[in-house]
């Protein structure tokens, strides 16, 4: 009987925390778009295109080349910084795979076309919070708060 009532016990826990969290993601996506909106406003950003993941995007420069995939290694060059204006990241050039980036860039940088020769294409990204670093704070240079969320430009300059 004490392990029937154990047993449910735990049950209980573990369904109300999953809804908590559930919550709490709905909850933060919707603070997200606000601070985005607001954002966006507040700064005359036009012509963005709002992706069902929530991360907003302009495409600045297209190349007519092929597009990447996330198993590719892609060469970017990558500009972050936070709302308030902070830079966290100025032109760093990357070569990687793009599925080791934060998910809002693996979301836009496939929706730039690249010949591999300049001038690179170009992409403005908002990212929510759940798109970039989480819930989880980064230290660096510059501190990233937890639940940030970022202003990317990412210049594509190849991928093989």
């Amino acid at each position: 009987m004490k392990r029937i009532l154990l047993l449910s016990g735990l049950l209980i826990i573990l369904f109300t925390a999953c809804k908590k969290q559930s919550f709490n993601d709905t909850r933060q996506a919707t603070i997200d778009d606000l601070k985005i909106q607001a954002y966006i406003k507040a700064n005359n950003i036009d012509s963005l295109t709002k992706d069902p993941s929530g991360l907003y995007y302009k495409i600045i420069t297209q190349n007519p080349g092929a597009h990447p995939t996330d198993t590719n290694n892609v060469k970017i060059a990558v500009t972050g910084k936070l709302l308030n204006g902070t830079e966290f990241q100025t032109a760093a050039t990357y070569t990687d795979t793009l599925s080791t980036f934060v998910k809002g860039i693996q979301i836009g940088v496939p929706l730039l076309g690249t010949t591999g020769a300049a001038p690179f294409a170009r992409i403005r990204l908002i990212v929510p919070s759940a798109l970039g670093y989480g819930s989880v704070e980064q230290d660096g240079t510059v501190t990233i708060p937890a639940n940030s969320v970022l202003d990317f430009t990412v210049d594509l300059q190849g991928f093989y």
